[in-house]
C-alpha cells in the first residue's frame, strides 16, 4: 500500500565523507523515519475507521443494548437468553418492590396524563425514541406504523416514549406523530423528567433509558400490565415473532402464560 524511498547518492564520492555529509545523510535518515511514521499512523487510523470503532453522532443515539440491575443497582447487559428471536421475560428481584417503580405517570402528545395502570385491560407495545433520532428511531416507527395498520381496529396500542424530554415536547412530539399517520387514541406518545424516564426503562421495563440513549427493542405488554417479551426489532425473526405472538395474545384475550 506505501512505498518507501531511501535517499540515495546519484555516484558514490571519491574522497572520504565530510562532516556535511554526515550530516546530510542523518537529515535524510531522519525524514524518512518521519515519512514511515506518518505512514503507519495513516494505516492504524484507516484500520480503526474501517473496524467501526468510533462513537456515534449526537444524533443518532445509542440503541441495541438492553440492560438489567444487579444486586447492587448497577445496569449490565442483560443475560437473558434468546429463543427464536425474543428475550424471556426478566424477573424482578425479590423484595424490590418498596423500592422500585411498579406503575407510571407520563404526559401524552395531546396534553393529557397516561398511567400505566390505565392502559391496563388491552396488551401494548412499547418503545423507546426521540424525535431528532434521523436513523434508528425512524426505522423503528416505521414498524410500528406497520403494527398499527395490520391490527388497526384491535384492542392492542403502541405506546412510544421519548428519550429526550427537553426538546420533544407534547406539540413536537404530535407533529412527530402526524408523519407517521399515528392513530391518537391506538399509538400513543408518552414523555416526562428524564430522571423519572431512567427509572421507568430500568425498574419497569428492564432497559436501558438515558438522553438519546435507548434500546432497539419492542416490549410486549400483556392486559395485566406484564412483561410477555421482549424483541430485538432489527432480527426478522424477533419482528416476525412479534407479530405472531401480538396476534395469539388478542385471539386468547390480551393475556398469555408468562414466558
Amino acid at each position: 500500500m506505501f512505498a518507501f524511498n531511501s535517499v540515495l547518492f546519484e555516484s558514490a564520492p571519491s574522497r572520504p565523507p565530510t562532516p556535511e555529509d554526515n550530516w546530510y545523510l542523518m537529515l535524510h535518515r531522519r525524514i524518512d523515519h518521519l515519512k514511515c511514521c506518518i505512514a503507519w499512523a495513516t494505516l492504524l487510523s484507516s484500520l480503526v475507521l474501517l473496524s467501526g470503532c468510533t462513537s456515534p453522532t449526537e444524533g443518532e443515539g445509542i440503541a441495541g443494548t438492553s440492560y438489567v440491575e444487579d444486586d447492587t443497582g448497577k445496569l449490565v447487559p442483560a443475560d437473558g437468553s434468546h429463543s427464536q428471536g425474543a428475550m424471556k421475560t426478566p424477573k424482578r428481584p425479590a423484595g424490590s418492590d418498596k423500592d422500585w417503580l411498579t406503575s407510571f405517570e407520563l404526559t401524552e402528545r395531546s396534553g393529557r396524563t397516561v398511567t400505566s395502570d390505565e392502559l391496563k385491560g388491552q396488551p401494548y407495545v412499547l418503545s423507546f425514541f426521540f424525535t431528532t433520532c434521523p436513523t434508528i428511531c425512524k426505522r423503528q416507527n416505521a414498524k410500528v406504523k406497520i403494527m398499527q395498520e395490520k391490527f388497526k381496529g384491535r384492542p392492542i396500542r403502541f405506546v412510544s416514549i421519548t428519550c429526550d424530554p427537553d426538546v420533544d415536547s407534547p406539540e413536537l412530539l404530535s407533529v412527530y406523530a402526524n408523519q407517521f399517520g399515528a392513530d391518537p387514541d391506538q399509538w400513543l406518545f408518552l414523555t416526562g423528567d428524564m430522571k423519572y424516564l431512567r427509572r421507568v426503562g430500568s425498574e419497569m421495563f428492564y432497559v436501558a433509558v438515558d438522553r438519546r440513549f435507548h434500546a432497539d427493542l419492542f416490549l410486549l405488554i400483556d392486559a395485566d400490565g406484564n412483561i410477555y417479551k421482549t424483541y430485538s426489532w432489527p432480527d426478522e425473526t424477533a419482528w416476525q415473532n412479534l407479530l405472531k405472538d401480538i396476534q395469539t395474545m388478542l385471539d386468547a384475550g390480551g393475556k398469555l402464560p408468562l414466558k
